[in-house]
């Protein structure tokens, strides 16, 4: 074995700069003679061992590069792990899975604690193709390209440099003419990257279908449903789509209202949208913005507190903005090490906190399963279920967001935006969803006609109530600042589904707070190799997206809003 290099925050126990130890290690799993049902099971746990040692180096170089893209070495770093371990990965599980899948033993395993990675591998194996590994490798090259452009990203602002997060900011401002000011700044912005973003998005569709074409699937839509392994079909989600058309929007468009009139304007146009109408932001310094998280997740259980503590000692937290960081936010496993980090670039805001709170429920999901059942394996993350735990504890603290907006009318305000948030999450998602299943059914399509089809899209759902005449091509080149139509292609009806989890999990605990936050606990807690639909049940609400519990979860969501006086 490699000595341990040693970082901060993960740990390095295999060196995957030496490629020939790697490879010997895959190969020595593919040399092992398997001859019982025992003997299959320790095979797959040092297979197991070996693939959380490579997750846990490539993870922490990944997140070094998003802290930094601007450090040459650890670029380099990062694109050898890109360009070199990964197609010796994705190689040697090729293998791997056909070792497994071909043993006599395999259907002899538990069907409980196997038969979800038994059917993964099989869809792995249907899905292999050695001529796509270069493609894949030139698809994460551009990934690459994308975070290092949108990490560069400076806006001048008042006579400074600013890091786009910062502009993004200033669109919560209750001036109407700093956010007018601001959301032309961002537009420009996207203005001036458009092309690099075109070039990028053009490439990314075209490699990818020729991917999906190659596995002997018509389109890359259809690819993804099985690399997925969705638990839901397509026609669920085009019917999950009208569903919300038909009884979201129309609610979106009534609190629009709402907003257009406490806000005082004629004309609701882009840049209200996004208007928060507490007086200032929650907080001016990192420090006291984790100061108060932490208290209001230990107000909601102890346990909340305490690994959000542990992860600040541990410097397992990134959250402050500054230029050469890579856009977003995200909570990621760290394998070997049984931590959690969270990765924010964002300045001073409403969203800000919020979107700490949001990761933080990844990260206590991830410390309640790694206590419970050590590392989970690549197959057992479904974001469905991640996202529930996610928007879950968004929820779970709504009710103590006073401790950043202590005058009473904004605490108000916060709980409005944040309820606000729960529809936006309903719809918004849903669109970016329904754009991709246009973008990769159509993959011949030019840069005009998928900015001219995102904005046709835009309108339907998020910006249904808003006027946005003269800004109709703005609008349509906005996708550009999505990370995930980049880097996580079709993660985003995850989203939706999760938030209707969410908002049964907040019914529940308007009922009974305790016992709400405990189902929490046991959910976040629970086997993953069990159907997405029974981890819900475990949480205490429903894997359902129908029509009915739609309008049902829409209703509650206006009703709730409308009891905060």
């Amino acid at each position: 074995m490699t000595q341990d290099i040693g970082h901060n925050y993960y740990k390095e126990l295999i060196d995957l700069q030496d490629v020939e130890v790697v490879e010997a290690q895959f190969q020595s799993l593919l040399e092992v003679h398997i001859e019982s049902v025992s003997d299959l099971e320790n095979w797959l746990k040092d297979e197991k061992d070996l693939m959380i040692k490579i997750t846990e180096a490539m993870t922490g170089h990944q997140v070094d590069f998003y802290r930094n893209t601007e450090d040459a070495d650890i670029k380099s770093t990062y694109l050898h792990d890109q360009q070199v371990i990964q197609p010796l990965l994705m190689k040697y599980k090729a293998k791997l899975n056909e070792k497994c899948c071909e043993s006599p033993y395999l259907n002899q395993l538990d069907e409980k604690r196997y038969g979800l990675m038994r059917r993964v591998r099989e869809s792995e194996i249907k899905l292999f193709r050695e001529e796509n590994i270069p493609l894949m490798v030139k698809e994460q090259e551009l990934c690459t390209k994308y975070s290092e452009i949108m990490g560069g990203l400076t806006v001048e602002w008042e006579g400074e440099e600013k890091p786009f997060p910062f502009i993004q900011s200033q669109l919560d401002h209750l001036d109407r003419a700093v956010r007018e000011k601001a959301y032309h700044a961002m537009m420009s912005a996207h203005r001036q990257i458009k092309p690099d973003m075109d070039d990028i998005m053009d490439e990314l569709v075209q490699l990818r279908h020729q991917i999906a074409v190659n596995a002997g699937f018509e389109n890359y839509r259809d690819y993804m449903f099985v690399a997925k392994n969705r638990e839901y079909s397509v026609q669920d989600c085009y019917d999950f789509h009208e569903n919300v058309e038909k009884h979201i929007i129309p609610a979106w468009n009534r609190l629009a209202d709402v907003f257009k009139s406490k806000l005082g304007v004629d004309t609701y146009r882009p840049w209200d949208n996004t208007a928060k109408l507490m007086k200032n932001p929650p907080y001016s310094e990192v420090s006291t913005l984790m100061d108060g998280v932490s208290e209001i997740l230990g107000k909601t259980d102890p346990y909340f507190a305490d690994r959000f503590d542990y992860m600040r000692e541990h410097g397992l937290l990134d959250l402050g903005d500054r230029k050469g960081k890579s856009p977003g936010g995200f909570c990621t496993p760290l394998p070997v090490s049984g931590d959690t980090f969270v990765f924010a670039n964002f300045s001073p805001s409403f969203f800000s906190l919020i979107a700490l709170i949001h990761e933080m429920g990844h990260a206590v999901n991830g410390y309640l399963e790694f206590s419970e059942h050590g590392p989970l394996e690549d197959y057992q993350h479904r974001m469905e279920i991640a996202e529930l735990y996610s928007h879950g504890m968004e929820l779970l603290l709504l009710d103590k967001l006073d401790r950043f907006y202590p005058e009473e009318e904004d605490f108000k305000s916060a709980q409005r935006e944040e309820l606000r948030r729960a529809f936006t999450m309903l719809f918004g998602p849903l669109s970016g969803d329904l754009f991709q299943h246009w973008m990769y059914t159509n993959p011949k399509h030019t840069a005009k006609e998928r900015d001219e089809k995102y904005f046709e899209i835009s309108k339907r759902y998020g910006l249904n109530p808003v006027d946005t005449s003269g800004f109709e091509e703005e609008i349509g080149m906005s996708w550009a600042g999505t990370l995930h139509y980049f880097e996580v292609p079709f993660y985003n009806i995850e989203y939706s589904i999760s938030m209707l989890g969410a908002l049964q999990l907040l019914e529940n605990y308007q009922k009974n707070p305790e016992q709400a936050v405990e189902s929490f606990k046991k959910g976040a807690s629970a086997d993953y190799n069990q159907s997405i639909a029974a981890i819900y049940n475990e949480t205490g609400v429903s894997f359902d997206f129908s029509e009915r519990t739609v309008k049902r979860m829409g209703e509650f969501l206006e009703k709730v809003i409308q009891d905060i006086h």
